[in-house]
């Protein structure tokens, strides 16, 4: 599990080096938006990266720093990295948006291009920390990671007198909504915690819901940092069996909706892992308001946010 003082060790250790990110009430639809797609680095990810490098022993950050991702993770360890003066060798795939990849390079990461998906990412770079006895820093399988994420949910406590009876969180390895997940156990009533996750690659949905992962589909997808299977005994297996309410998934045509959505209603630029949330309230498969809903990122390639802002130019109810 993960101690409450965690995370706000967590708050107070990467506070200098994040941003507190808006919190906004859509009053007419009864949503809250938390929008951490204007955190530095253009995701959430920050957060927890930040908090896991800057806890490491000097020896530990020496060494340098390995881990795998899809592009937000590992420019949350470039800059890491550049704060505490590690090196940082992210892998990733070969089909990882050219923006999130620039982005790494940009923050003086060295970047391995992998063929496959996250999962063949992950394997190479496990097997590369392993051959040079650099540090592996995993995307959620770290306590410290987990702590760093649910900051987030701490910075809305500070805001909210009322907290909203849900929140929708975006899951894939479970990082995120175990973090938040923890945070919410200091609230009684606990909200419902509701994950939202792609239908094309729904890992941690299967593990929720019948404890494997086998025979699960990796197709790809707008919200391309929501992919790939996760590994074998994760801690936040068990934390999203504890924590987490319900899992929904959410097909590619409704998080693209969201995208355009949160274009031409709110003027926010989000990816599609960022979007799930609200493609779950403007696909009618959560009716409750009010509703919290969490924007994990905005780091999409600018052609395909515009090709969807297009397609979707018309408006639609929430």
């Amino acid at each position: 599990m993960i101690p409450p003082e965690w995370l706000d060790t967590a708050l107070s250790r990467i506070s200098p080096h994040i941003r507190r990110t808006p919190l906004t009430f859509d009053a007419a639809r009864g949503i809250y938006f938390k929008w951490d797609n204007q955190q530095v680095t253009g995701s959430f990810k920050a957060r927890g990266a930040l908090n896991k490098v800057l806890a490491l022993e000097p020896w530990e950050r020496e060494l340098g720093l390995v881990t795998a991702s899809a592009g937000n993770h590992g420019q949350g360890m470039a800059l890491a990295g550049r704060l505490s003066g590690a090196p940082v060798t992210v892998f990733a795939s070969e089909g990882a948006p050219a923006v999130k990849v620039e982005a790494m390079r940009s923050l003086g990461a060295e970047v391995r291009l992998v063929p496959g998906g996250y999962a063949e990412a992950e394997a190479a770079g496990l097997a590369h920390a392993a051959e040079t006895q650099k540090t592996w820093v995993s995307a959620y399988n770290d306590g410290q990671v987990v702590a760093g994420q649910g900051t987030l949910a701490l910075e809305i406590f500070d805001e909210l007198d009322d907290i909203p009876p849900t929140w929708l969180v975006p899951v894939s390895g479970g990082g995120l909504i175990s973090g938040v997940g923890a945070a919410l156990q200091r609230l009684s009533p606990r909200p419902k915690l509701i994950g939202v996750q792609a239908e094309a690659s729904p890992f941690m949905h299967a593990l929720f819901r019948r404890g494997s992962q086998e025979n699960v589909p990796d197709l790809p997808s707008l919200a391309d940092g929501l992919t790939g299977a996760v590994e074998a005994g994760s801690i936040t297996i068990p934390l999203v069996q504890k924590f987490v309410d319900e899992i929904i998934l959410v097909s590619e045509d409704e998080i693209a909706r969201a995208v355009a959505f949160a274009w031409h209603e709110y003027g926010q630029k989000i990816e599609g892992s960022g979007a799930v949330g609200l493609a779950a309230l403007l696909g009618g498969k959560v009716k409750t308001r009010p509703t919290l809903v969490v924007v994990s990122g905005g780091n999409i390639q600018p052609e395909v946010h515009a090709g969807i802002c297009r397609r979707f130019a018309g408006g639609q109810r929430a």
